[in-house]
């Protein structure tokens, strides 16, 4: 009986075996509705720290409204560590992040980082324009997925790659993404130009890809980019980066030399009419009478 028993559970029962495989078929199908779902979860906290002005924060609600699958949050305070932003986006469930600062009241800067690990890039904000500031004739559907353009010039250097594929990440729309709309009319474009990169948005009109601006616009100056998120091992610091407190230091400068070159030709003019000497003319009282 023992020999049978082994001979019959290594040959099997052919009707078990039809069972068993309609069974898993059955799971392979739901399994297979399970990966045909949604199942990409990327979001991106859209926010800032306390202190911006009011054409960064209407630049910021631009963005919101451009890329549907951003999440919003109160302002940071300053006196809070840049990490602690990897805890916020861990509880809104973001993995993805652009965060502004203003120092001084007039300088922006934008913060891009991956969620945890990095890697993260820090900008300098340049020529803000607006939507609302612009007016632009062109429009696009809320909700509806971009194409992100670039320029040639990314591919030529690695960290420009590096941000390439960060840039991809943060501003496409995932696909079948609830917030998003099933289609595609407005371009993201990041060109390269003076060692910057220029954002455009621009609205696809006729399919033969006729453009047109809606806006808004800015440039990033790039300062460095970082191993890790918001902080770590640096990857690369931009050489043809000022700050700009040494940019308004050589246009003080420039004014002080302007005002004082100004005023050394004022002394000397004031000198020269002083020293001025004039010469008698002997005939002029000659019909004068006395």
């Amino acid at each position: 009986m023992g020999k049978k028993r082994k001979e019959n559970l290594k040959q099997g029962d052919p009707v078990k075996k039809v069972k068993r495989s309609k069974e898993d078929h059955a799971e392979e199908q739901d399994e297979n509705k399970i990966v045909q779902k949604w199942t990409n979860k990327q979001r991106i906290l859209i926010f800032s720290a306390r202190g911006i002005t009011y054409g960064i924060r209407h630049l910021m609600n631009d963005l919101r409204c451009l890329i549907p699958h951003s999440k919003s949050d109160n302002k940071l305070e300053n006196r809070d560590e840049l990490r602690v932003i990897n805890e916020i986006c861990e509880l809104k469930n973001c993995t993805k992040c652009l965060f502004f600062q203003v120092k001084k009241k007039q300088d922006a800067y934008l913060w891009i980082s991956n969620i945890p690990h990095g890697p993260s890039a820090k900008f300098l904000v340049e020529n803000v324009h607006t939507m609302d500031e612009l007016k632009m004739t062109g429009n696009c559907l809320k909700g509806s997925r971009p194409i992100v353009s670039f320029d040639k010039g990314f591919s030529t250097s690695p960290h420009y790659s590096l941000l390439q594929e960060l840039f991809t990440q943060v501003f496409s729309t995932p696909q079948n993404h609830p917030r998003s709309k099933p289609f595609v009319d407005h371009v993201f474009s990041f060109s390269l130009l003076d060692e910057r990169i220029w954002f455009r948005n621009y609205q696809i009109v006729e399919e033969d890809g006729t453009l047109v601006e809606i806006g808004p616009r800015f440039t990033l100056n790039l300062i460095r980019i970082f191993d890790g998120s918001f902080g770590g091992p640096t990857l690369f610091v931009n050489p043809n980066y000022n700050p700009p407190n040494e940019y308004r230091k050589i246009l003080r400068k420039q004014a002080a030399m302007r005002h004082h070159v100004k005023a050394k030709a004022k002394v000397t003019s004031k000198e020269r009419k002083r020293n001025r000497e004039f010469s008698v003319d002997e005939v002029e009282n000659v019909f004068m009478e006395d």
